[in-house]
């Protein structure tokens, strides 16, 4: 299919950050390919289908209003949210051979699709000037056959685009990660051009004006630019959690036991990170003050809601910024992972600590930043 080319790169780049970070919360190696566009309709997409799937409603808002939906097969949320339970792999092949899911699949698939709508504004609001926002409703399941199609169920009726990118998971069998994005909603993305009407030269990032050519608007737009830079940065300095430089590797270790502390503290320095040591009591805003920070390794005493908090805490204190949390604790039951995940958790890690996994999962995240 023709057209929509800019919002076909965004996309591929937004299933690419999706898949790089529910990757790194699964501990496995997943991967979705760059996607096929197709021009389709809701009876078509949805009377083809021969498998349950869940179909999560996305609304975009800002300049850019409307709603889409991501669209999973049943098996691949068995498969995603049972691994993200720690479930063994023997298990899980089981669960997706039977359809099993279980409500904690349910809840645990719903923090997945969570993230990976993260990881689209993490795309979607740099491509359009931060003028579009992405927000997710727990998915729903439809049932070929089974589930009545209304006017507005599971999707409204109407022509749209699908971009669908195929998944990729070792040892695994894995099926589509499709958007379903109504056509006029793409076209907000990307205005179709007008018949007659050349081709531009070099092609901007959707969103972005065009800047005028004229020797004065040159010289209005660099001095706009370098009072922009200039905010930029000040604004840079101020936020607590941005980097001070791209070559510091600085790592917040916020754990009470001291042995703990100390001990993660100087296996991160030999490796060569910057790592800050507090407690769980200190003054995060005042230690954020500093800035630079890449990520923290949060130990916890137990996995209940009041320490879990200090997730929120430490996301509201960085400012927005993406900055990956590795919660760590002595025990993890299924409902603790799950709950760790909708504190903020990118990650967790069982204490004792282990020196080789503490290492590989700092050095992940901080070389997909």
């Amino acid at each position: 299919m023709d057209g929509f080319a800019n919002l076909t790169s965004v996309i591929n780049n937004a299933f690419r950050q999706a898949a790089e970070d529910s990757g790194m919360l699964l501990g496995q190696e997943l991967t979705i390919g760059d996607a096929d566009l197709i021009g389709t309709n809701r009876q078509s997409y949805f009377c083809d289908l021969d498998d349950v799937c869940f179909v999560a409603e996305i609304t975009a808002s800002g300049e850019f209003p409307g709603k889409f939906h991501a669209i999973l097969g049943l098996r691949d949320a068995i498969g995603l949210s049972s691994m993200l339970l720690g479930i063994p792999p023997a298990r899980i092949n089981e669960k997706r051979r039977l359809a099993i899911m279980e409500n904690d699949d349910v809840d645990a698939f719903s923090e997945i699709i969570n993230q990976a709508v993260g990881s689209f504004n993490s795309v979607f609001q740099p491509a359009f000037d931060n003028r579009v926002h992405l927000k997710v409703v727990p998915p729903k399941k439809f049932i070929p056959e089974t589930t009545e199609i209304t006017d507005t169920e599971p999707v409204p009726d109407g022509e749209y685009l699908l971009f669908r990118g195929r998944m990729e998971l070792p040892g695994y069998e894995m099926g589509n990660f499709d958007l379903f994005i109504p056509r006029e909603l793409a076209e907000l993305f990307e205005p179709p051009q007008e018949e007659g009407t050349d081709a531009p030269e070099t092609e901007e990032a959707p969103g972005r004006d065009r800047q005028d050519e004229g020797d004065a608007d040159e010289g209005k737009a660099a001095e706009e630019s370098d009072d922009s830079a200039a905010a930029a940065q000040t604004a840079e300095t101020r936020s607590a959690g941005s980097p001070v430089d791209d070559g510091v590797r600085r790592v917040l270790i916020l754990e009470d036991d001291a042995l703990d502390r100390e001990m993660v503290r100087e296996l991160l320095a030999a490796r060569g990170f910057e790592p800050v040591e507090a407690g769980l009591d200190a003054d995060i805003r005042e230690i954020f003050s500093q800035g630079g920070f890449r990520l923290v390794v949060l130990g916890i005493h137990n996995n209940d809601d009041r320490d879990m908090a200090l997730c929120i805490k430490i996301k509201a204190i960085a400012q927005g910024e993406t900055l990956p949390i590795i919660m760590c604790a002595r025990e993890w039951t299924r409902s603790g992972v799950l709950k760790a995940v909708k504190y903020g958790a990118r990650d967790i890690i069982v204490k004792p600590y282990q020196l080789e996994e503490v290492v590989a999962k700092v050095q992940r995240f901080l070389t997909a930043a």
